[in-house]
């Protein structure tokens, strides 16, 4: 109950936290997000207008308002996508990481009242004194309001499933199938800032949910990823916003908003996933006593190459296909495609590595020939078809998730043979598998 007592108090104007970077630009989309709506109502008042009208001289200043409203709303649309674009403010401190990852925005909601329509079920469908109630009421209300300002870490993240178990609660207990509360949900598109409405608990819960995904988004970004330890906690983070994605799309239907759309969740959730992996690859590179040596090390770091590419070129053509290319940031698109090319050429990197640097002392020759367990390895990693599975898995809590997958085994020292990468063209034959099935 303190717990949400301090956060009512912080939604209420009062957050330290909304001086952070993430707090300022969370704080602007809110403010873009309120002028795209009265934008939108300005525009469908003009446009009527202008139907029911026969007036010329009103028919032509309607016109010239019509063209001002939808020149405004281009402009706060391209201004939302630059906020959205924006990586830098979840950019990690430490010295060793340069290129950042992709955090998603929080859906924004208006105030909710939701003492009427609570004390008129509990009066009129059970029969009991609603008054008794007011104490649950008022803190089911405060977490509501919590929630709109959550703060970006573990806290937060209690706070919105704290809420989200409550909508679970009410739509197993208090609300029939044929029925609803009456209340009108509205939550603001995370990438277009249109807003959407709906009568259905179904839509507060699966944007409650949306918004638990985009906040594990931004605390993966934030992670020093330099140390084991942080990139042990940025794979964690995306792996469980893949999940909270993955379920959100599984079971809700009929989204009023495009970023819930089936489409925009599976990019959200292969994105995620591809991060989650970038991370397991960037893992590889720090020192460790543990990882293998030498030539095992290059063949090792050439195969999670390659499944990171070919993760990203994944995530490439699905926000290429409608109608998640009309809404997805540029600065998504272009990050994506460079990520994709740039661990395409290092897996290209290390697979060199493995056959020149130290050609009579490589462990699996058989690689240069297209055959053996390490070329297998590559190949599989690279087909999206065959690339092992290791995202978080779902049940009823959207917060589960797997430990990741860290790649194929290194050959086995029995597959090694002496230096026959000269012969067989490495150049060549040995390079293809690594480029993800090209």
């Amino acid at each position: 109950m303190m717990a949400m007592k301090k956060n009512a108090q912080l939604s209420q104007g009062r957050d330290p936290l909304a001086q952070t970077p993430r707090g300022r630009l969370q704080s602007r989309r809110a403010q873009v997000h309120q002028q795209i709506n009265k934008e939108l109502r300005m525009r469908t008042g003009a446009e009527n207008l202008y139907r029911a009208t026969s007036n010329a001289w009103v028919r032509e200043t309607v016109a010239l308002e019509l063209s001002y409203v939808n020149s405004s709303l281009q402009l706060l649309k391209e201004e939302l996508e630059e906020l959205n674009g924006s990586a830098e403010v979840d950019r990690p401190k430490g010295e060793g990481v340069s290129v950042p990852m992709i955090p998603l925005g929080l859906k924004e909601t208006k105030e909710l009242d939701w003492s009427t329509p609570l004390r008129e079920l509990i009066s009129g469908h059970f029969g009991e004194d609603s008054a008794t109630y007011e104490a649950e009421i008022r803190e089911l209300e405060d977490l509501r309001q919590a929630i709109r300002t959550p703060s970006r870490g573990e806290a937060g993240l209690e706070l919105l499933m704290a809420y989200y178990n409550q909508l679970c609660f009410l739509d197993a207990r208090f609300i029939a199938p044929t029925r609803n509360l009456g209340l009108l949900f509205q939550w603001y598109d995370s990438l277009t800032g249109v807003p959407a409405q709906q009568r259905a608990l179904a839509f507060e819960k699966g944007s409650v949910l949306f918004n638990i995904g985009a906040l594990y988004t931004q605390i993966g970004a934030r992670q020093d990823r330099s140390c084991p330890e942080g990139t042990r906690r940025a794979i964690e983070a995306f792996q469980r916003a893949a999940g909270a994605f993955s379920l959100l799309r599984e079971n809700f239907s009929r989204a009023p908003s495009p970023d819930m759309s089936p489409a925009s969740l599976s990019m959200l959730e292969r994105l995620m996933t591809a991060q989650a992996q970038e991370c397991i690859f960037e893992g590889l590179l720090l020192p460790s006593t543990e990882a293998p040596q030498g030539c095992l090390a290059q063949l090792r770091l050439a195969q999670e190459a390659a499944q990171v590419a070919a993760e990203y070129r994944l995530v490439h053509q699905t926000m290429a296909q409608p109608p998640v290319r009309d809404y997805v940031p540029f600065p998504w698109t272009t990050l994506v495609r460079v990520k994709a090319e740039y661990f395409r050429a290092l897996a290209h990197y290390h697979a060199a590595a493995v056959l020149c640097d130290s050609p009579r002392e490589c462990p699996a020759p058989r690689v240069c020939a297209g055959r053996g367990p390490g070329a297998e390895g590559l190949t599989a990693l690279s087909d999206p078809q065959q690339r092992p599975r290791w995202t978080a898995q779902h049940s009823h809590r959207p917060s589960l998730g797997s430990q990741p997958h860290l790649g194929p085994r290194a050959p086995h020292p029995r597959s090694r043979r002496g230096a026959g990468c000269s012969v067989r063209r490495p150049g060549a034959e040995g390079l293809g598998p690594a480029e993800g099935g090209e």
